[in-house]
């Protein structure tokens, strides 16, 4: 699918024909449509295509009459019945006249402009639509990193009442989202380095301005994911050793009512015995059998104020 933008006066309005000036949006493209847009802007069909690769990595591509920027941003996907979060690349091509962006599915990165949910936003100002695209990516990081957080306290709330095996997994796959998250956002620092250096690429004090800007909130969205896989780490650690205590506790409680049925075992084991009944104490007693139970209760309540004194119970 392609859809072409252009702003007038601040506006942003879609249009039907390829202008000077205009962005050219393309989500999941066909094979045709990108062989369409390699010809008429005499691209290479590979770098129009690098972004529908999972596999490609973040980088700049200074190629004869234009440039490509590729890189990670944000998604959301579903991975074991439940929502996650992963990263996808983004190309951005600076082409003669226009802005080309390429990307393997909807993303709310494209669809703030789309939408004019962007100040100051005009794709008539090539580098600076570039950087604000990469600061709205930078502010999705941000905003999926919260939502992360936001999980972990859930499941930490949730340890002292109904601590379950599911938490952990839980916890494990907010944890794979940030290893996805901090991979990415390293990658795109190195981007965001080269475009500081890289003199081809026309700028002006104010594109300047958000391009440092978005280096600050890209080193902040990678201090914040260190934070947050260290804070995840501390609660799996301890939520793996509440659930070990806890089987720890059954376990030694099992054990001592195992303790205290024993007595009562062996001891009518004994009386079982198949010797003469005259040889076995109290076997001619009156109310013998009454005096022998209530002997085994008397010891398994004391073996019981033990083992509860030893907070064995």
């Amino acid at each position: 699918m392609i859809k072409i933008y252009k702003t007038e006066e601040s506006i942003v309005n879609e249009i039907e024909k390829v202008e000077d000036g205009c962005w050219i949006n393309m989500i999941t493209p066909t094979m045709e449509e990108c062989i369409n847009i390699s010809e008429q802007f005499d691209i290479d069909i590979a770098d129009v295509r690098a972004a529908l690769d999972d596999e490609e990595s973040s980088r700049v591509d200074l190629e004869d009459g234009y440039t490509l920027i590729l890189v990670d941003i944000p998604s959301i996907e579903i991975r074991h019945k439940q929502e996650a979060y992963t990263t996808i690349p983004l190309g951005i091509i600076l082409a003669d006249g226009v802005i080309i962006t390429v990307c393997g599915e909807e993303t709310p990165v494209l669809q703030a402009f789309e939408k004019r949910r962007v100040r100051d936003f005009s794709t008539k100002k090539k580098m600076r639509f570039v950087y604000q695209i990469l600061y709205r990516a930078t502010s999705v990081y941000q905003n999926y990193l919260r939502v992360i957080d936001k999980r972990r306290r859930e499941i930490e709330e949730r340890i002292s009442d109904d601590t379950e095996d599911k938490d952990l997994i839980d916890l494990h796959e907010l944890e794979s989202n940030l290893v996805y998250f901090a991979t990415s956002l390293r990658a795109n620092g190195v981007v965001l380095d080269r475009l500081t250096r890289y003199e081809r690429l026309k700028q002006f004090p104010e594109d300047r301005e958000i391009l440092e800007d978005v280096i600050v909130e890209n080193k902040q969205a990678i201090e914040m994911t260190a934070i947050y896989r260290d804070i995840i780490n501390g609660t799996r650690e301890l939520l793996s050793t509440i659930i070990d205590n806890r089987l720890n506790n059954v376990m030694k409680y099992l054990t001592s009512i195992t303790l205290v049925m024993a007595i009562p075992t062996v001891i009518s084991g004994i009386y079982g015995m198949n010797v003469s009944g005259k040889w076995m104490p109290l076997s001619q007693t009156p109310y013998g059998f009454y005096i022998v139970c209530g002997i085994m209760v008397l010891i398994c309540v004391i073996v019981l104020l033990i083992l509860r004194k030893r907070k064995m119970v």
